[in-house]
Protein backbone atom coordinates (compact mmCIF):
# COMPACT_ATOMS: atom_id res chain seq x y z
CA UNK A 1 0.00 0.00 0.00
CA UNK A 2 1.28 3.35 -1.01
CA UNK A 3 0.73 6.50 1.60
CA UNK A 4 0.31 10.49 1.69
CA UNK A 5 3.85 10.70 2.67
CA UNK A 6 2.86 14.36 4.40
CA UNK A 7 -0.35 12.37 6.27
CA UNK A 8 2.03 9.39 7.45
CA UNK A 9 4.67 9.62 9.90
CA UNK A 10 6.81 6.26 9.55
CA UNK A 11 9.14 6.67 12.43
CA UNK A 12 6.35 7.67 14.85
CA UNK A 13 4.83 4.19 13.90
CA UNK A 14 8.26 2.25 14.25
CA UNK A 15 8.85 4.00 17.34
CA UNK A 16 5.48 2.84 18.81
CA UNK A 17 5.87 -0.88 17.73
CA UNK A 18 9.51 -0.88 19.36
CA UNK A 19 8.12 0.27 22.55
CA UNK A 20 5.07 -1.85 22.18
CA UNK A 21 7.48 -5.15 22.12
CA UNK A 22 9.70 -4.89 24.36
CA UNK A 23 7.11 -6.44 26.66
CA UNK A 24 4.84 -9.21 25.04
CA UNK A 25 4.06 -11.18 27.83
CA UNK A 26 2.80 -8.00 29.99
CA UNK A 27 0.80 -6.87 26.80
CA UNK A 28 -0.34 -9.99 26.01
CA UNK A 29 -2.62 -10.27 29.54
CA UNK A 30 -3.60 -6.65 28.77
CA UNK A 31 -4.67 -7.37 25.88
CA UNK A 32 -6.57 -10.56 26.76
CA UNK A 33 -7.99 -8.71 29.78
CA UNK A 34 -9.14 -6.25 26.79
CA UNK A 35 -10.87 -8.67 24.83
CA UNK A 36 -12.36 -10.44 28.00
CA UNK A 37 -13.88 -7.84 29.57
CA UNK A 38 -15.23 -6.29 25.97
CA UNK A 39 -17.47 -9.75 25.50
CA UNK A 40 -18.11 -10.36 29.05
CA UNK A 41 -21.88 -10.55 28.48
CA UNK A 42 -21.54 -13.35 25.50
CA UNK A 43 -23.33 -16.14 25.85
CA UNK A 44 -20.37 -18.51 24.52
CA UNK A 45 -18.01 -17.18 27.34
CA UNK A 46 -20.45 -17.38 30.17
CA UNK A 47 -21.53 -20.33 29.61
CA UNK A 48 -17.64 -21.77 29.93
CA UNK A 49 -18.25 -20.38 33.44
CA UNK A 50 -15.26 -17.13 33.22
CA UNK A 51 -17.56 -15.34 35.80
CA UNK A 52 -15.68 -12.07 34.29
CA UNK A 53 -12.37 -13.59 35.33
CA UNK A 54 -9.57 -12.17 32.83
CA UNK A 55 -6.35 -13.75 33.86
CA UNK A 56 -4.42 -16.21 31.21
CA UNK A 57 -4.56 -19.05 33.89
CA UNK A 58 -8.44 -18.83 34.39
CA UNK A 59 -9.06 -18.19 30.61
CA UNK A 60 -6.83 -21.19 29.56
CA UNK A 61 -8.58 -23.40 32.40
CA UNK A 62 -12.13 -23.28 31.55
CA UNK A 63 -11.90 -22.05 27.44
CA UNK A 64 -10.99 -25.23 25.00
CA UNK A 65 -9.14 -25.23 21.80
CA UNK A 66 -11.62 -25.17 19.37
CA UNK A 67 -11.85 -25.32 15.53
CA UNK A 68 -13.70 -24.10 12.87
CA UNK A 69 -16.34 -26.74 13.62
CA UNK A 70 -16.74 -26.06 17.32
CA UNK A 71 -18.18 -22.85 16.53
CA UNK A 72 -20.14 -22.98 13.40
CA UNK A 73 -23.68 -23.24 14.75
CA UNK A 74 -23.06 -19.70 17.26
CA UNK A 75 -21.85 -18.20 14.20
CA UNK A 76 -24.73 -19.64 11.74
CA UNK A 77 -27.44 -18.02 14.47
CA UNK A 78 -25.41 -14.76 14.29
CA UNK A 79 -25.35 -14.87 9.81
CA UNK A 80 -29.15 -15.94 10.28
CA UNK A 81 -30.08 -13.05 12.36
CA UNK A 82 -29.56 -13.32 16.24
CA UNK A 83 -28.10 -9.95 17.33
CA UNK A 84 -27.86 -11.35 21.08
CA UNK A 85 -24.23 -11.12 22.11
CA UNK A 86 -23.46 -14.87 21.32
CA UNK A 87 -19.94 -14.83 20.94
CA UNK A 88 -19.34 -10.89 21.17
CA UNK A 89 -20.62 -8.20 23.49
CA UNK A 90 -21.59 -5.88 20.57
CA UNK A 91 -23.82 -7.10 17.64
CA UNK A 92 -20.83 -8.55 14.87
CA UNK A 93 -22.02 -6.42 11.75
CA UNK A 94 -20.18 -8.63 9.18
CA UNK A 95 -19.04 -12.21 7.94
CA UNK A 96 -16.22 -12.88 6.41
CA UNK A 97 -15.59 -15.47 3.67
CA UNK A 98 -12.43 -17.57 3.82
CA UNK A 99 -11.08 -18.02 -0.16
CA UNK A 100 -12.84 -21.99 0.71
CA UNK A 101 -9.38 -23.52 -1.08
CA UNK A 102 -8.49 -25.68 1.96
CA UNK A 103 -11.64 -27.56 2.71
CA UNK A 104 -13.89 -27.04 -0.54
CA UNK A 105 -15.99 -24.47 0.76
CA UNK A 106 -16.16 -21.06 2.14
CA UNK A 107 -15.87 -20.82 5.88
CA UNK A 108 -18.16 -17.94 7.49
CA UNK A 109 -15.81 -15.88 9.83
CA UNK A 110 -17.01 -12.97 12.35
CA UNK A 111 -15.57 -9.58 10.99
CA UNK A 112 -16.15 -6.44 13.04
CA UNK A 113 -14.23 -3.10 12.98
CA UNK A 114 -11.85 -4.33 15.80
CA UNK A 115 -10.68 -6.45 12.98
CA UNK A 116 -10.55 -3.52 10.47
CA UNK A 117 -8.45 -1.84 13.34
CA UNK A 118 -5.61 -4.82 13.93
CA UNK A 119 -5.72 -4.23 9.50
CA UNK A 120 -4.58 -0.72 9.63
CA UNK A 121 -2.56 -1.52 12.36
CA UNK A 122 -0.77 -4.44 10.44
CA UNK A 123 -0.85 -1.83 7.38
CA UNK A 124 0.67 1.07 9.25
CA UNK A 125 3.58 -1.18 10.78
CA UNK A 126 4.69 -3.12 7.68
CA UNK A 127 4.55 0.49 5.55
CA UNK A 128 6.54 2.27 7.91
CA UNK A 129 9.34 -0.33 8.19
CA UNK A 130 9.24 -0.49 4.00
CA UNK A 131 9.09 2.91 3.10
CA UNK A 132 12.49 3.09 5.66
CA UNK A 133 14.25 0.89 3.53
CA UNK A 134 12.12 1.34 0.22
CA UNK A 135 11.15 4.89 0.30
CA UNK A 136 8.59 6.06 -2.22
CA UNK A 137 7.07 9.17 -3.24
CA UNK A 138 3.79 10.71 -3.89
CA UNK A 139 3.71 8.56 -7.46
CA UNK A 140 1.10 6.45 -8.02
CA UNK A 141 0.76 2.05 -7.46
CA UNK A 142 -0.47 -0.74 -10.03
CA UNK A 143 -2.72 -2.16 -7.61
CA UNK A 144 -4.27 -5.42 -8.39
CA UNK A 145 -6.69 -5.85 -6.37
CA UNK A 146 -10.37 -7.18 -6.40
CA UNK A 147 -13.27 -7.02 -4.86
CA UNK A 148 -15.82 -9.73 -5.27
CA UNK A 149 -19.70 -9.12 -4.43
CA UNK A 150 -21.00 -8.69 -1.07
CA UNK A 151 -24.48 -10.32 -0.16
CA UNK A 152 -26.81 -10.30 2.85
CA UNK A 153 -26.94 -13.42 4.75
CA UNK A 154 -30.53 -14.73 5.99
CA UNK A 155 -29.95 -12.06 9.18
CA UNK A 156 -29.15 -9.37 6.88
CA UNK A 157 -25.47 -8.79 7.49
CA UNK A 158 -23.01 -8.14 4.86
CA UNK A 159 -20.76 -11.25 4.10
CA UNK A 160 -18.25 -10.61 1.66
CA UNK A 161 -14.69 -12.01 1.58
CA UNK A 162 -12.06 -10.98 3.83
CA UNK A 163 -10.30 -8.49 1.44
CA UNK A 164 -13.84 -7.35 0.09
CA UNK A 165 -15.03 -6.22 2.95
CA UNK A 166 -11.55 -4.70 3.96
CA UNK A 167 -11.93 -2.88 0.67
CA UNK A 168 -15.56 -1.92 0.88
CA UNK A 169 -15.30 -0.79 5.01
CA UNK A 170 -16.08 2.85 5.64
CA UNK A 171 -13.05 2.97 8.93
CA UNK A 172 -10.70 1.94 5.75
CA UNK A 173 -11.67 4.57 3.29
CA UNK A 174 -11.95 7.40 6.06
CA UNK A 175 -8.66 5.88 7.46
CA UNK A 176 -6.73 5.09 4.81
CA UNK A 177 -7.88 6.99 2.06
CA UNK A 178 -5.01 8.62 1.14
CA UNK A 179 -3.54 4.61 0.51
CA UNK A 180 -6.55 4.19 -2.07
CA UNK A 181 -6.41 7.67 -3.74
CA UNK A 182 -2.66 6.00 -5.07
CA UNK A 183 -3.82 3.24 -7.05
CA UNK A 184 -3.72 3.58 -10.33
CA UNK A 185 -7.08 2.57 -11.14
CA UNK A 186 -10.80 4.32 -10.41
CA UNK A 187 -12.95 2.48 -7.57
CA UNK A 188 -14.68 0.80 -10.30
CA UNK A 189 -12.25 -0.78 -11.56
CA UNK A 190 -11.64 -2.32 -8.23
CA UNK A 191 -15.19 -3.12 -7.70
CA UNK A 192 -16.21 -4.19 -10.90
CA UNK A 193 -18.39 -7.57 -10.91
CA UNK A 194 -16.09 -9.12 -13.72
CA UNK A 195 -12.56 -9.89 -12.61
CA UNK A 196 -10.96 -10.44 -16.41
CA UNK A 197 -13.03 -7.00 -17.14
CA UNK A 198 -10.90 -5.59 -13.99
CA UNK A 199 -8.18 -6.91 -14.34
CA UNK A 200 -7.66 -5.89 -18.46
CA UNK A 201 -8.71 -2.37 -16.96
CA UNK A 202 -5.78 -2.44 -14.08
CA UNK A 203 -3.19 -2.59 -16.85
CA UNK A 204 -4.66 -0.67 -18.97
CA UNK A 205 -4.26 2.13 -15.81
CA UNK A 206 -0.84 0.97 -14.97
CA UNK A 207 0.13 1.69 -18.94
CA UNK A 208 -1.53 5.28 -19.05
CA UNK A 209 0.40 6.56 -15.70
CA UNK A 210 3.67 4.35 -16.54
CA UNK A 211 6.26 7.02 -15.56
CA UNK A 212 4.06 7.48 -12.22
CA UNK A 213 4.00 4.09 -11.11
CA UNK A 214 6.37 3.17 -7.68
CA UNK A 215 5.30 -0.14 -6.73
CA UNK A 216 3.31 -3.28 -8.40
CA UNK A 217 1.25 -4.92 -5.64
CA UNK A 218 -1.60 -7.68 -5.23
CA UNK A 219 -2.39 -9.29 -2.27
CA UNK A 220 -0.64 -12.91 -3.14
CA UNK A 221 2.00 -13.07 -6.08
CA UNK A 222 -0.12 -15.73 -8.09
CA UNK A 223 -2.32 -12.46 -8.92
CA UNK A 224 0.66 -10.85 -10.12
CA UNK A 225 1.82 -13.29 -12.17
CA UNK A 226 -1.54 -13.88 -13.62
CA UNK A 227 -1.80 -10.45 -14.54
CA UNK A 228 1.22 -10.18 -16.70
CA UNK A 229 0.52 -13.80 -18.47
CA UNK A 230 -2.49 -12.30 -19.17
CA UNK A 231 -0.45 -8.80 -20.52
CA UNK A 232 1.42 -11.39 -22.98
CA UNK A 233 -1.88 -12.16 -24.42
CA UNK A 234 -3.53 -8.96 -24.77
CA UNK A 235 -0.74 -6.66 -25.26
CA UNK A 236 -1.31 -5.42 -28.76
CA UNK A 237 -4.95 -4.65 -27.95
CA UNK A 238 -3.92 -2.37 -25.08
CA UNK A 239 -1.93 -0.69 -27.30
CA UNK A 240 -4.45 -0.06 -29.37
CA UNK A 241 -6.77 1.30 -27.04
CA UNK A 242 -3.93 3.74 -25.94
CA UNK A 243 -2.87 4.52 -29.50
CA UNK A 244 -7.04 5.44 -30.06
CA UNK A 245 -8.14 6.67 -27.22
CA UNK A 246 -11.33 3.76 -27.49
CA UNK A 247 -11.14 1.18 -24.75
CA UNK A 248 -11.77 -2.56 -26.15
CA UNK A 249 -14.90 -4.41 -26.71
CA UNK A 250 -14.05 -6.09 -24.54
CA UNK A 251 -14.86 -4.22 -21.89
CA UNK A 252 -19.19 -4.61 -21.12
CA UNK A 253 -19.95 -3.02 -17.89
CA UNK A 254 -21.34 0.46 -18.00
CA UNK A 255 -19.65 2.08 -15.08
CA UNK A 256 -16.31 0.81 -16.42
CA UNK A 257 -16.88 2.23 -19.48
CA UNK A 258 -18.14 5.31 -18.01
CA UNK A 259 -14.79 5.61 -15.37
CA UNK A 260 -11.90 4.51 -18.27
CA UNK A 261 -13.39 7.40 -20.62
CA UNK A 262 -12.36 9.88 -18.44
CA UNK A 263 -8.51 8.81 -18.16
CA UNK A 264 -8.38 6.71 -21.54
CA UNK A 265 -7.23 9.68 -24.70
CA UNK A 266 -5.60 8.92 -27.85
CA UNK A 267 -1.92 8.58 -27.37
CA UNK A 268 -0.06 7.17 -30.39
CA UNK A 269 3.53 8.07 -28.97
CA UNK A 270 2.92 6.29 -25.63
CA UNK A 271 1.62 3.18 -27.93
CA UNK A 272 4.47 3.21 -30.00
CA UNK A 273 6.65 3.07 -27.25
CA UNK A 274 5.05 -0.19 -25.17
CA UNK A 275 4.58 -1.79 -28.27
CA UNK A 276 8.99 -1.77 -28.93
CA UNK A 277 9.41 -1.93 -25.75
CA UNK A 278 7.29 -5.19 -25.75
CA UNK A 279 8.66 -6.72 -29.36
CA UNK A 280 12.18 -5.97 -28.35
CA UNK A 281 11.63 -8.16 -24.91
CA UNK A 282 13.15 -11.73 -24.83
CA UNK A 283 10.72 -14.31 -23.63
CA UNK A 284 9.38 -11.40 -21.38
CA UNK A 285 12.70 -11.05 -18.91
CA UNK A 286 12.47 -8.05 -17.38
CA UNK A 287 8.94 -6.85 -18.02
CA UNK A 288 7.53 -5.09 -15.14
CA UNK A 289 10.62 -2.45 -14.93
CA UNK A 290 10.62 -2.03 -18.88
CA UNK A 291 6.54 -1.05 -18.87
CA UNK A 292 7.39 0.99 -15.35
CA UNK A 293 10.83 2.55 -15.30
CA UNK A 294 10.29 4.30 -11.87
CA UNK A 295 8.76 1.03 -10.03
CA UNK A 296 11.50 0.58 -6.63
CA UNK A 297 9.75 -3.05 -5.70
CA UNK A 298 7.09 -5.74 -6.28
CA UNK A 299 4.72 -6.45 -3.00
CA UNK A 300 2.71 -8.85 -2.03
CA UNK A 301 2.26 -12.37 0.06
CA UNK A 302 4.96 -14.48 -1.19
CA UNK A 303 5.49 -17.05 1.12
CA UNK A 304 3.40 -20.59 1.84
CA UNK A 305 1.41 -21.76 -1.17
CA UNK A 306 2.68 -18.52 -2.83
CA UNK A 307 6.65 -19.71 -3.51
CA UNK A 308 5.70 -21.88 -6.61
CA UNK A 309 5.44 -18.44 -8.28
CA UNK A 310 8.65 -16.38 -7.37
CA UNK A 311 10.24 -18.19 -10.06
CA UNK A 312 8.01 -16.72 -12.65
CA UNK A 313 7.59 -13.60 -10.93
CA UNK A 314 11.53 -12.78 -10.49
CA UNK A 315 11.34 -13.20 -14.16
CA UNK A 316 9.00 -10.78 -15.12
CA UNK A 317 10.56 -8.53 -12.33
CA UNK A 318 14.41 -8.57 -13.66
CA UNK A 319 15.87 -7.16 -11.06
CA UNK A 320 13.55 -5.83 -8.87
CA UNK A 321 13.03 -6.83 -4.95
CA UNK A 322 10.08 -8.81 -4.18
CA UNK A 323 8.68 -7.70 -0.59
CA UNK A 324 6.32 -10.38 0.81
CA UNK A 325 3.14 -8.32 2.63
CA UNK A 326 2.58 -10.08 5.83
CA UNK A 327 1.26 -12.73 7.80
CA UNK A 328 -2.46 -13.14 8.80
CA UNK A 329 -5.99 -15.89 7.44
CA UNK A 330 -9.50 -14.97 7.25
CA UNK A 331 -10.13 -15.00 10.35
CA UNK A 332 -7.41 -12.13 11.69
CA UNK A 333 -4.09 -10.80 11.31
CA UNK A 334 -1.17 -11.97 13.47
CA UNK A 335 2.70 -10.25 12.10
CA UNK A 336 3.95 -7.62 9.98
CA UNK A 337 6.90 -7.87 8.16
CA UNK A 338 9.43 -5.37 9.63
CA UNK A 339 12.55 -7.00 7.87
CA UNK A 340 11.58 -6.16 4.15
CA UNK A 341 14.85 -6.62 2.80
CA UNK A 342 14.78 -10.57 2.96
CA UNK A 343 14.21 -12.65 0.08
CA UNK A 344 10.64 -13.78 0.21
CA UNK A 345 11.92 -16.95 1.02
CA UNK A 346 13.55 -16.09 4.17
CA UNK A 347 10.73 -13.81 5.07
CA UNK A 348 9.98 -13.25 8.77
CA UNK A 349 6.98 -11.68 10.69
CA UNK A 350 6.88 -10.09 13.82
CA UNK A 351 3.70 -10.87 16.08
CA UNK A 352 2.02 -7.48 17.35
CA UNK A 353 1.02 -8.63 20.94
CA UNK A 354 -2.24 -6.63 20.92
CA UNK A 355 -3.99 -6.97 17.76
CA UNK A 356 -4.92 -10.63 19.28
CA UNK A 357 -3.97 -12.78 22.24
CA UNK A 358 -1.83 -15.97 20.82
CA UNK A 359 -0.94 -19.33 22.20
CA UNK A 360 1.51 -21.88 20.57
CA UNK A 361 0.84 -25.98 20.88
CA UNK A 362 4.77 -27.09 20.56
CA UNK A 363 4.81 -30.08 17.73
CA UNK A 364 7.24 -32.78 19.02
CA UNK A 365 8.52 -35.13 16.49
CA UNK A 366 8.21 -38.63 17.19
CA UNK A 367 9.33 -42.17 16.29
CA UNK A 368 7.15 -44.58 14.30
CA UNK A 369 8.73 -47.92 14.74
CA UNK A 370 5.49 -48.97 11.73
CA UNK A 371 7.18 -51.24 8.70
CA UNK A 372 10.33 -51.93 11.43
CA UNK A 373 12.01 -48.13 10.17
CA UNK A 374 11.69 -45.23 12.09
CA UNK A 375 9.77 -41.92 10.29
CA UNK A 376 10.37 -38.55 11.35
CA UNK A 377 7.12 -36.82 11.19
CA UNK A 378 5.01 -33.98 13.20
CA UNK A 379 3.43 -35.25 15.90
CA UNK A 380 0.17 -33.30 16.52
CA UNK A 381 -0.59 -33.78 20.30
CA UNK A 382 -2.37 -32.12 22.21
CA UNK A 383 0.30 -30.54 24.23
CA UNK A 384 -0.06 -28.02 26.65
CA UNK A 385 -0.22 -24.34 24.64
CA UNK A 386 2.72 -22.04 25.84
CA UNK A 387 2.08 -18.03 25.53
CA UNK A 388 3.86 -15.44 23.22
CA UNK A 389 6.31 -14.83 25.21
CA UNK A 390 7.82 -18.43 26.30
CA UNK A 391 8.15 -20.02 22.56
CA UNK A 392 11.89 -20.98 21.97
CA UNK A 393 13.82 -20.09 19.04
CA UNK A 394 14.53 -23.38 16.46
CA UNK A 395 11.13 -24.81 17.97
CA UNK A 396 7.85 -25.01 15.52
CA UNK A 397 4.65 -24.58 16.65
CA UNK A 398 0.72 -24.52 16.27
CA UNK A 399 -1.05 -21.13 16.52
CA UNK A 400 -4.08 -20.63 18.54
CA UNK A 401 -5.82 -17.55 18.30
CA UNK A 402 -8.34 -14.96 20.22
CA UNK A 403 -9.45 -12.44 19.05
CA UNK A 404 -11.83 -9.35 19.22
CA UNK A 405 -14.44 -10.82 16.74
CA UNK A 406 -15.43 -14.05 18.66
CA UNK A 407 -12.91 -16.18 18.22
CA UNK A 408 -11.37 -17.90 21.34
CA UNK A 409 -8.40 -20.48 21.59
CA UNK A 410 -9.23 -21.16 17.96
CA UNK A 411 -7.09 -23.23 16.06
CA UNK A 412 -5.43 -21.63 12.60
CA UNK A 413 -3.89 -24.92 10.95
CA UNK A 414 -0.93 -23.22 10.78
CA UNK A 415 2.29 -24.29 11.91
CA UNK A 416 5.53 -22.03 11.69
CA UNK A 417 8.60 -21.90 13.08
CA UNK A 418 10.48 -19.03 15.84
CA UNK A 419 13.31 -18.18 13.87
CA UNK A 420 14.12 -15.00 15.95
CA UNK A 421 13.04 -11.94 17.95
CA UNK A 422 12.78 -8.64 17.26
CA UNK A 423 12.85 -7.21 20.78
CA UNK A 424 10.63 -9.94 22.87
CA UNK A 425 8.07 -10.57 20.48
CA UNK A 426 8.80 -14.01 17.96
CA UNK A 427 9.36 -13.63 14.57
CA UNK A 428 7.88 -16.30 12.60
CA UNK A 429 8.08 -18.46 9.29
CA UNK A 430 5.45 -20.05 7.77
CA UNK A 431 5.96 -23.62 7.61
CA UNK A 432 2.87 -25.39 6.57
CA UNK A 433 -0.94 -26.03 7.06
CA UNK A 434 -1.43 -28.50 9.11
CA UNK A 435 -3.72 -30.45 7.35
CA UNK A 436 -2.49 -30.21 4.25
CA UNK A 437 -0.99 -33.18 4.30
CA UNK A 438 -0.52 -35.56 1.67
CA UNK A 439 -0.65 -38.77 3.87
CA UNK A 440 -1.97 -42.86 2.96
CA UNK A 441 -0.45 -44.37 6.18
CA UNK A 442 2.76 -43.48 8.16
CA UNK A 443 3.76 -40.59 5.24
CA UNK A 444 3.75 -37.46 6.08
CA UNK A 445 4.44 -35.18 2.61
CA UNK A 446 3.21 -31.05 3.37
CA UNK A 447 2.83 -28.82 1.23
CA UNK A 448 6.74 -27.40 1.40
CA UNK A 449 7.79 -31.10 0.25
CA UNK A 450 5.39 -31.07 -2.16
CA UNK A 451 6.53 -27.61 -3.86
CA UNK A 452 10.38 -29.06 -3.49
CA UNK A 453 9.24 -31.90 -5.80
CA UNK A 454 7.80 -29.52 -7.77
CA UNK A 455 10.54 -27.79 -8.51
CA UNK A 456 13.40 -30.62 -8.52
CA UNK A 457 11.26 -32.49 -11.22
CA UNK A 458 10.54 -29.05 -13.33
CA UNK A 459 14.41 -29.25 -14.20
CA UNK A 460 13.89 -31.74 -16.14
CA UNK A 461 12.18 -29.84 -18.34
CA UNK A 462 14.27 -27.15 -19.13
CA UNK A 463 16.01 -27.86 -22.19
CA UNK A 464 12.15 -28.31 -23.71
CA UNK A 465 11.94 -24.81 -23.03
CA UNK A 466 8.76 -25.84 -20.90
CA UNK A 467 7.71 -24.60 -17.36
CA UNK A 468 5.15 -26.15 -14.91
CA UNK A 469 2.65 -23.17 -15.16
CA UNK A 470 0.52 -24.68 -11.88
CA UNK A 471 0.17 -27.72 -10.02
CA UNK A 472 -1.73 -30.04 -7.08
CA UNK A 473 -2.01 -33.29 -5.90
CA UNK A 474 -4.64 -35.80 -4.56
CA UNK A 475 -4.10 -38.97 -2.50
CA UNK A 476 -6.02 -42.09 -4.10
CA UNK A 477 -7.24 -44.49 -2.30
CA UNK A 478 -9.45 -46.10 -5.04
CA UNK A 479 -6.68 -48.11 -6.01
CA UNK A 480 -4.64 -50.83 -3.65
CA UNK A 481 -2.47 -49.50 -2.40
CA UNK A 482 -3.49 -46.00 -2.31
CA UNK A 483 -0.79 -43.40 -4.30
CA UNK A 484 -0.18 -40.00 -5.00
CA UNK A 485 -1.15 -38.24 -7.93
CA UNK A 486 0.26 -35.12 -8.99
CA UNK A 487 -1.20 -32.99 -11.14
CA UNK A 488 0.87 -30.26 -14.17
CA UNK A 489 -0.34 -27.86 -16.32
CA UNK A 490 2.68 -27.11 -18.58
CA UNK A 491 3.15 -23.96 -20.36
CA UNK A 492 3.73 -25.66 -23.83
CA UNK A 493 3.61 -29.42 -24.59
CA UNK A 494 6.30 -31.54 -24.57
CA UNK A 495 7.53 -33.38 -27.76
CA UNK A 496 9.34 -36.51 -26.02
CA UNK A 497 7.10 -38.62 -23.67
CA UNK A 498 10.56 -40.04 -22.43
CA UNK A 499 10.98 -36.69 -20.31
CA UNK A 500 7.63 -36.74 -18.96
CA UNK A 501 8.39 -40.86 -17.74
CA UNK A 502 11.57 -38.75 -16.02
CA UNK A 503 9.62 -36.31 -14.47
CA UNK A 504 7.48 -38.60 -12.71
CA UNK A 505 10.12 -40.89 -11.39
CA UNK A 506 11.72 -37.72 -10.06
CA UNK A 507 8.62 -36.46 -7.59
CA UNK A 508 8.46 -39.83 -6.59
CA UNK A 509 12.42 -40.31 -5.67
CA UNK A 510 12.09 -36.44 -4.19
CA UNK A 511 9.45 -37.29 -1.72
CA UNK A 512 11.92 -37.83 1.03
CA UNK A 513 9.83 -38.92 3.90
CA UNK A 514 11.19 -41.21 5.81
CA UNK A 515 7.63 -43.11 6.12
CA UNK A 516 7.28 -42.57 2.20
CA UNK A 517 9.96 -44.15 0.83
CA UNK A 518 9.61 -47.29 3.30
CA UNK A 519 6.14 -47.88 2.30
CA UNK A 520 7.02 -47.48 -1.40
CA UNK A 521 9.64 -49.93 -1.11
CA UNK A 522 7.30 -52.71 0.65
CA UNK A 523 4.51 -51.30 -1.85
CA UNK A 524 2.71 -49.90 1.39
CA UNK A 525 2.34 -47.11 -0.98
CA UNK A 526 1.47 -47.57 -4.65
CA UNK A 527 3.72 -46.10 -7.66
CA UNK A 528 3.14 -41.89 -7.69
CA UNK A 529 1.11 -40.62 -10.79
CA UNK A 530 1.85 -37.35 -12.59
CA UNK A 531 -1.17 -36.20 -14.56
CA UNK A 532 -1.26 -33.60 -17.52
CA UNK A 533 -3.89 -31.01 -17.40
CA UNK A 534 -4.87 -29.09 -20.56
CA UNK A 535 -3.86 -25.64 -20.57
CA UNK A 536 -6.37 -23.82 -19.15
CA UNK A 537 -7.28 -25.88 -16.29
CA UNK A 538 -6.03 -24.28 -13.41
CA UNK A 539 -8.43 -20.91 -15.11
CA UNK A 540 -11.31 -23.18 -14.30
CA UNK A 541 -10.66 -24.13 -10.73
CA UNK A 542 -9.91 -20.32 -10.26
CA UNK A 543 -13.36 -19.32 -12.00
CA UNK A 544 -14.98 -21.93 -9.63
CA UNK A 545 -14.07 -20.54 -6.71
CA UNK A 546 -15.36 -16.88 -8.37
CA UNK A 547 -18.56 -18.38 -8.77
CA UNK A 548 -18.45 -19.21 -5.21
CA UNK A 549 -17.94 -15.47 -4.31
CA UNK A 550 -14.18 -15.93 -3.97
CA UNK A 551 -11.78 -12.86 -4.79
CA UNK A 552 -8.86 -13.09 -7.03
CA UNK A 553 -6.97 -11.10 -4.46
CA UNK A 554 -8.31 -13.93 -1.80
CA UNK A 555 -7.68 -16.86 -4.03
CA UNK A 556 -4.95 -19.50 -3.36
CA UNK A 557 -4.42 -22.77 -5.51
CA UNK A 558 -5.29 -25.86 -3.40
CA UNK A 559 -2.14 -27.76 -3.67
CA UNK A 560 -4.48 -30.64 -2.15
CA UNK A 561 -7.54 -32.39 -3.56
CA UNK A 562 -9.21 -34.30 -1.09
CA UNK A 563 -12.74 -36.38 -2.21
CA UNK A 564 -14.68 -33.49 -0.52
CA UNK A 565 -13.93 -31.03 -3.04
CA UNK A 566 -15.01 -32.89 -5.43
CA UNK A 567 -15.92 -30.62 -8.02
CA UNK A 568 -12.24 -29.09 -8.39
CA UNK A 569 -11.46 -32.79 -8.67
CA UNK A 570 -13.75 -33.34 -11.10
CA UNK A 571 -12.37 -30.17 -13.13
CA UNK A 572 -8.37 -31.29 -13.32
CA UNK A 573 -9.48 -35.33 -13.71
CA UNK A 574 -11.54 -33.96 -16.64
CA UNK A 575 -8.85 -31.68 -18.22
CA UNK A 576 -6.23 -34.70 -18.39
CA UNK A 577 -4.53 -35.24 -21.58
CA UNK A 578 -1.60 -37.70 -20.39
CA UNK A 579 -0.74 -40.04 -17.34
CA UNK A 580 2.65 -41.37 -16.21
CA UNK A 581 3.34 -43.64 -13.60
CA UNK A 582 6.85 -43.92 -11.52
CA UNK A 583 8.87 -47.02 -12.00
CA UNK A 584 11.59 -45.26 -9.56
CA UNK A 585 11.08 -47.88 -6.78
CA UNK A 586 10.67 -51.06 -9.34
Amino acid sequence: MLENMEQFDYEKVIEEFEELTKDVGRVQIETLKWILEENREAEYLQNLGLNGRTDPESFKACVPLVTHKDLESYIQRIADGDDSPILTGKPITTISLSSGTTQGRPKFVPFNEELMRTTIRIYETSFAFRNREFPVGNGKALQLIYSSKQFKTKGGLAAGTATTNVFRSQQFKKTLESIRSQCCSPDEVIFGPDFHQSLYCHLLCGLIYRDEVELVSSTFAHSIVFAFRTFEQVWEELCDDIRTGVLSNRIAVPSIRTALSKLLKPNPELADLIHNKCSGLSNWYGLIPELFPNVKYIYGIMTGSMEPYLKKLRHYAGGLPLLSSDYGSSEGWIAANVNPRLPPESATFAVLPDIGYFEFIPLREKEDQSLDITAVSYSFTEAEPIGLAEVKIGEEYEIILTNFAGLYRYRLGDVVKVVGFHNSTPELQFVCRRNLLLNINIDKNTEKDLQLAVETAGKLLLEEKVEVIDFTSHVDLSTDPGHYVIFWELSNGVSDAQILNECCNCLDRSFVDAGYVSSRKVNGIGALELRVVRRGTFQKILDHYLGLGSAVSQFKTPRCVGQSNNTVLQILCNNVVNKYFSTAFC
